[in-house]
């Protein structure tokens, strides 16, 4: 199933609502890559090794700032970036099989690491890593097309990966699943998902809304991270990060 027949409302990524002048859209592919991993290993730190309870900074509009709100309001933005590069991938790569293959052995990789990091164990199924989210939602995506002219079929494949979804209990659950697909539907409308972010459709806070400041900023270009090495790379680092999170937690 590679991608051949690629939507003609995804066709060209300078074909959508710009608000930003194309001047201004330095970031490539790679730099939003860059942003997203460092953006969640700020989160995971917040979660690990910063006290909730901390020292409060000062009060703004109700809110006590600490260390550990401001790291997890950064945190916050990287699964909507990884949204939206889960919809790049659809539309750019050459192998949507290889693609779907990748995320899923990934997904499998991480969930050790992720287990043993945030709940102590090798294993659990009280929760599951984002990799499983983000390769449900990517196979959605290429079911949705692969089945184009078939309601039916879509809808009932759609329900159930929202159900598998569900089920799994993945980071961001049903409601990352479901992201996924809106920023596909609204791709060219990167300000309506920012809107509809901020209003509380992934979470219930506006945090993960500040993702599409970098979003915004975006230039349609692949970047720096080209070829098998830097490629597998950023997807090892997801794994890697959290093995040594808990190694460091453990020597502590």
């Amino acid at each position: 199933m590679t991608n051949v027949n690629t939507p003609s409302h995804l066709n060209g990524s300078r074909e959508r609502l710009e608000l930003i002048p194309q001047k201004m859209q330095v970031l490539s592919g790679s730099a939003l890559k860059v942003i997203a991993v460092l953006s969640m290993l700020l989160d995971h730190i917040a979660i690990v090794f910063v006290s909730p309870d901390g020292p409060v900074w000062f009060s703004a509009l109700g809110q006590q700032i600490t260390l550990y709100w401001c790291m997890r309001v950064i945190g916050r933005m990287a699964f909507p970036i990884f949204a939206f590069l889960i919809v790049e991938g659809v539309r750019h790569t050459h192998d949507r099989v290889r693609y779907g293959i990748n995320l899923f052995v990934f997904a499998l990789v991480s969930e050790l690491p992720w287990d043993r990091l945030f709940y102590g164990s090798w294993f659990t199924m009280r929760k599951q890593n984002v990799f499983f989210t983000l390769f449900l939602g990517y196979l959605a995506i290429c079911l949705f097309e692969k089945l184009r002219g078939r309601f039916w079929l879509q809808a009932s494949s759609l329900i159930a990966l929202f159900v598998v979804a569900s089920f799994l209990r993945a980071d961001y659950g049903n409601k990352g699943f479901c992201f996924i697909l809106m920023v596909y539907a609204l791709y060219e409308y990167r300000i309506f998902q920012a809107l509809l972010t901020g209003a509380g459709l992934l979470s219930s806070t506006w945090f993960p809304a500040l993702a599409y400041i970098p979003l915004m900023l975006y230039n349609g270009k692949r970047g720096f991270i080209k070829g098998k090495v830097l490629k597998y790379a950023f997807y090892a680092f997801y794994p890697a990060h959290m093995l040594v999170l808990y190694l460091i937690k453990t020597l502590r």
